[in-house]
């Protein structure tokens, strides 16, 4: 580990830049060094290629990956009054540290730095999943995603079939990695405390997809299927097709089957089924870079 050059207390950095979290950019800070220095142990080793940032707000998990020995940290940070307070960090750090200011939604985190890529962050919560849903399509451009979200949205993540969590978002992101919840932060650790529990949840993305299959054709079928989850398959998949009973049959799926019923394994062969029953006829389709 690093050890850190001297800096000012977060609570006089707070106070000096007028840091008072604002509901719209969905800001809660967390600032206990023992919790951001366990999520930034827990993303380790971060000594090579890039570490990367997403709303770092007055910077104290930011601090934290540093005195890590993270070697290259780019900030991503749309706040200005976060940005300027920042600025005292980067100076600190001035050969490891990068801001790069603007709307993470719009900056393709894989290309803010060489590989291996990482990504920590304490996700804000009104764009968490948002995020986490562009970055999948170029998921495997990183090395691990060490993100913190809301307790229900790392539940949905990690959820199993059969289960009330296991939905949409479950199997867009097991088809693509490995998810582990790692530990549970409680709304008093942050400043203001949120209303809710937070996990943070770590993803190991695969060289390729688990299964054969095309994304853009998987996430329309698991998205017409948990439209109306609680019907059979052969009526929540006629939004998506006039007639699903020999699709399901080619993928040996049962038509009286539900959505929560099916592995990520079926959803893919669905998907495979859809795309051959409309002449696309692939037997190994990959998602999309």
């Amino acid at each position: 580990m690093t050890e850190p050059p001297p800096l000012p207390p977060l609570s006089d950095v707070i106070r000096r830049y007028g840091l008072s979290a604002r509901r719209s950019l969905g800001q809660h800070f967390l600032l206990d060094p023992n919790l951001t220095g366990r999520i930034a142990r827990a993303a380790a080793p971060l000594d090579r290629g890039t570490v990367i940032e997403v709303g770092p707000g007055p910077g104290g998990l930011t601090r934290s990956l540093l005195a890590e020995g993270a070697a290259r940290l780019v900030a991503v940070e749309l706040d200005p009054r976060c940005i300027e307070a920042l600025e005292e960090l980067r100076l600190a750090y001035p050969d490891r540290l990068e801001i790069r200011a603007g709307d993470a939604l719009e900056i393709d985190p894989g290309a803010l730095g060489p590989a291996p890529r990482r990504i920590v962050a304490n996700l804000p919560y009104n764009v968490g999943t948002a995020l986490l849903a562009r970055w999948l399509p170029g998921l495997e451009r990183f090395e691990r995603l060490v993100l913190m979200f809301q307790k229900e949205v790392a539940d949905r993540l990690a959820a199993k079939p059969r289960s009330k969590d296991y939905g949409r978002l479950s199997v867009a992101v097991q088809w693509r990695a490995e998810v582990t919840r790692l530990f549970d932060i409680p709304p008093r650790a942050f400043t203001p405390p949120p209303k809710v529990t937070s996990t943070v949840v770590d993803i190991r993305p695969l060289v390729a997809p688990r299964y054969p299959a095309d994304g853009d054709i998987l996430e329309r079928v698991t998205a017409a299927a948990f439209g109306q989850r609680r019907k059979m398959l052969r009526q929540s998949l006629r939004r998506l097709m006039p007639d699903p009973l020999p699709v399901l049959a080619a993928a040996g799926i049962a038509g009286t089957a539900r959505a929560e019923e099916l592995s990520v394994e079926a959803f893919a062969a669905l998907a495979r089924a859809f795309a051959s029953s409309h002449g696309r006829g692939a037997t190994d389709l990959r998602a999309a870079p």
